[in-house]
């Protein structure tokens, strides 16, 4: 045979094997939209998505379920996907003995919260992600876990060894498992009603809950806890909250916290925007995936900051953070998701600078220039991540020299590969970041068009014939449904982009989805995360973002003020009730309830004007020493006009008179 005959049959052997080979590296997640569950999706494990269909499949093959759920842009995640889920061994055990499922958490956040719930239920600590649990067939959860190694690793049993003896556990002892899974749901259940004597909390709870936050306060890097440090932007406006109603020493301690991340490697000093959360104490060294919502939560944040302190780094931070969003997340007037920690298979990798690159970036600057920011940043050559440099301040405020650098800084990073991007359009995520866009408009009345712009362009894509969906890919039309969170944050970002420029369809599409979300996600008694299919309960705990529920219940409190509707106000009131006991042991826990709670006990007073005074006079009603101000356009009054939800009671055709009434109410 001809030499390129061998050849030519040579290649075309390879390419059906190639074809063979994809084709057995195929899974039920081929056609799913979810970027997570596509990184999976030629994986040799038999994962399926969570639905109806594939629950009935283990019942009826009376199969286990192995369940993970996980993220995009989750380094630890990938880490367990390279080492099992893409192991042909592990794949075996897996799909010999279980039904898999991959759930993405950004998809399905209710059913991840009931997970997490799970995993602090029976370990008595946080979970995070991956988590992993196996079910019964009937998908009664009995373990649970985070990140699993594939062998042993010290007192980590792998899953190689694992995965093979629960199945046989399971197969030998089926009844009495299916009995500690039912007791395990019941406990579940039970906790979300067990019956509560309620407490009555009055607003001098406002010491113990500054006391609490005092008790979990660092005071030498500040921040809450030790580590691994997240922002906790709840805490922060729960701070702010106490200054306003006069508490000592809260004002000083939000500030702290907002320049120690500012200033710290939670922060891209580079780039702008905030890292999810820092591994250490010190705010130092990041996780160093970008969250749309942890940026989003924290800008506001810091427009409060810069507005009580006129410190511009606060300033700097707000313009630094929206000009990176604006560069990285966004496409056609919406936001993608987050951005991974990782780039070419390494953890930070885009982030960090070599002492070479240091030291090449700082050429040419007078010696004095160098000598300050080789103190700020604390350079060396040992590094502060893998022997490399992740920019921090060790100041108390960025050098000005930095600037000369910073431009050199982004050039050097210019030339390497971004970390992947998320690019589902969260309908919750995209109204905090709307949010925090009016929010700035404080500082920069240009903002105000671009919030008004993502407005349009959200409704447009996941408000479709009066139907709000949850999230979809940019390019794709959304089919989920929208849950309590997008309610609640939406509802949120309308009522502040109403309090800007007064646009009445705003307050309209607020009130309406507010019936809607009482219709869906209450039943009197409790709030849910989700309509349809397996139903969890909504609690007032703020875990990676603000709790939906409380995000909720401020949303109706300001209704309730603005449309003088009291009929907003009874959920308010039957949550707090509800909850009273365990907010009234450990208040400094639930911060964004406890912001519900001191709204509800002080009260909103709304100032009515006609809107071009309103508008005219915003610096100065930001500025009215009473704690909880809304404002509400009325094109009939001649005069200011100052109401809370029961009565009216000052009004003048000057505002400082109106003032004066509202400062002593």
């Amino acid at each position: 045979m001809p030499e390129c005959l061998k050849v030519f049959f040579v290649l075309c052997a390879l390419f059906l094997f190639s074809g063979v080979h994809a084709d057995v590296f195929k899974n039920k997640l081929v056609n799913e939209d979810s970027p997570y569950l596509q990184q999976h999706a030629n994986n040799p494990v038999n994962w399926y998505p969570w639905d109806e269909k594939t629950l009935q499949k283990a019942r009826d093959e009376k199969k286990l379920i192995f369940l993970s759920i996980g993220y995009s842009t989750c380094h630890w995640c990938h880490v367990m996907a390279h080492e099992s889920f893409e192991s042909d061994e592990i794949a075996k055990l897996i799909n010999r003995d279980y039904v898999a499922i991959k759930v993405d958490r950004e998809e399905l956040p209710h059913l991840d919260k009931y997970y997490q719930n799970l995993h602090i239920l029976l370990k008595n600590r946080s979970g995070g992600w991956p988590l992993n649990a196996i079910l019964t067939e009937e998908a009664r959860p009995f373990f649970i876990a985070t990140y699993i190694p594939p062998n042993a690793q010290g007192n980590w049993e792998g899953l190689d060894t694992l995965l093979p003896r629960i199945a046989s556990e399971y197969r030998k002892e089926k009844t009495e498992i299916f009995s500690q899974s039912i007791a395990i749901e019941k406990q579940m259940q039970g906790t979300a009603n067990e019956r509560v004597v309620p407490v009555k909390i009055e607003l001098s709870v406002t010491k113990k809950i500054f006391a609490g936050l005092t008790k979990q306060f660092d005071e030498v890097y500040y921040g809450f806890s030790i580590q691994p440090k997240f922002p906790e932007s709840a805490k922060v406006q729960l701070l702010f909250d106490l200054d306003a109603l006069g508490v000592d020493g809260a004002r000083g301690m939000a500030l702290d916290v907002l320049r120690a991340m500012a200033l710290g490697g939670l922060y891209d000093q580079v780039e702008g925007g905030f890292f999810r959360y820092s591994t250490d104490a010190a705010w130092e060294v990041p996780h160093f995936e970008k969250m749309l919502y942890t940026s989003a939560e924290l800008l506001p944040l810091y427009v409060k900051a810069y507005e009580l302190s006129q410190d511009e780094l606060y300033k700097q931070v707000v313009v630094e953070t929206i000009e990176m969003i604006e560069d990285r997340f966004k496409k056609d007037d919406v936001y993608f998701s987050a951005s991974d920690a990782d780039s070419n298979d390494k953890e930070g990798s885009y982030f960090i600078y070599t002492h070479d690159e240091m030291t090449k970036v700082m050429h040419g600057l007078l010696p004095e220039e160098k000598d300050e920011l080789i103190e700020a940043m604390d350079i060396s050559g040992f590094g502060n991540f893998e022997e490399m440099t992740h920019i921090n301040f060790y100041t108390k405020s960025r050098p000005l020299s930095f600037e000369k650098v910073r431009g050199r800084l982004q050039s050097i990073r210019q030339g390497r590969e971004y970390p992947f991007i998320d690019k589902k359009v969260n309908t919750a995520w995209n109204a905090m970041m709307i949010e925090a866009l009016f929010h700035a408009s404080r500082l920069d009345e240009n903002y105000t068009s671009v919030a008004e712009e993502r407005v349009r362009s959200l409704l447009e894509k996941m408000y479709i014939k009066g139907v709000l969906y949850h999230q979809s890919l940019a390019d794709k039309v959304p089919r989920q449904k929208a849950l309590l969170e997008d309610y609640a944050f939406l509802i949120s970002a309308l009522i502040e982009g109403y309090e800007t420029n007064y646009n009445e369809q705003y307050l309209y599409l607020a009130k309406q989805l507010s019936d809607e979300a009482i219709k869906k996600f209450y039943d009197g008694q409790h709030w849910y995360l989700n309509e349809e299919g397996f139903k969890v309960y909504a609690d007032m705990s703020d875990k990676y973002y603000t709790a939906p529920m409380s995000k909720m219940l401020i949303g109706l409190l300001k209704l309730a003020s603005l449309n003088s509707e009291t009929k907003y106000l009874e959920p308010v009131q039957d949550a707090l009730k509800n909850n009273s006991a365990k907010l009234s042991k450990n208040p400094s826990s639930y911060p964004a309830a406890m912001q519900v709670l001191l709204r509800q006990k002080r009260g909103y007073v709304t100032l009515k004007a006609q809107r071009i005074k309103l508008l005219g006079e915003h610096r100065r009603i930001h500025k009215i020493n009473y704690p909880f101000i809304l404002t509400k356009s009325d094109p009939k009054l001649k005069e200011y006009l100052a109401c809370d939800i029961g009565q009216c009671f000052g009004m003048d055709k000057e505002l400082k008179i109106v003032i004066k009434m509202i400062e002593s109410h």
